[in-house]
């Protein structure tokens, strides 16, 4: 249930809440978990989950980092930094072969928080997987 209203509440603040987004808010055990995939949480002592993300199995060895979201009262606590560098080594960790994400121009400070931690824009993934959300206009990958 956390890792569902975390991510409602912020798609919904700045976007519609897509199919392929009910999809995985609403059955995160069989669209994540139950496929190899994991999400994860951070909290903080004393506001509780603050932001969780997924990262979901969408092939062979390919994963994408989704559903990352972070409540607006614990902004400016790095707790998505956080959840990008534990991210990032669990997929190490997991022995992905391929690892990218899915985003909007819009989403400024975050498309700079992937930048800074390594991923980079990729074309060949916004053919591949962009169609996936009415939304993308940003796909990036992250050199493993």
């Amino acid at each position: 249930q956390t890792f569902h209203d975390i991510n409602a509440r912020w798609i919904e603040a700045m976007f519609v809440l897509e199919e392929a987004d009910r999809q995985i808010l609403e059955n995160p055990r069989g669209m994540v978990i139950d496929r190899d995939g994991v999400i994860l949480f951070v909290e903080t002592d004393d506001l509780g989950i603050v932001g969780t993300v997924a990262l979901m199995k969408t092939g062979e060895g390919v994963y994408e980092l989704t559903k990352m979201g972070v409540l607006e009262r614990a902004r400016g606590r790095k707790a998505g930094e956080f959840l990008l560098a534990a991210c990032i080594e669990r997929a190490r960790r997991m022995n992905m072969n391929r690892l990218y994400l899915l985003t909007n121009h819009i989403c400024a400070p975050a498309i700079h928080l992937y930048e800074k931690a390594g991923f980079r824009h990729d074309a060949e993934i916004m053919e591949q997987y962009g169609k996936k959300y009415e939304r993308c206009d940003v796909a990036m990958s992250f050199p493993l």
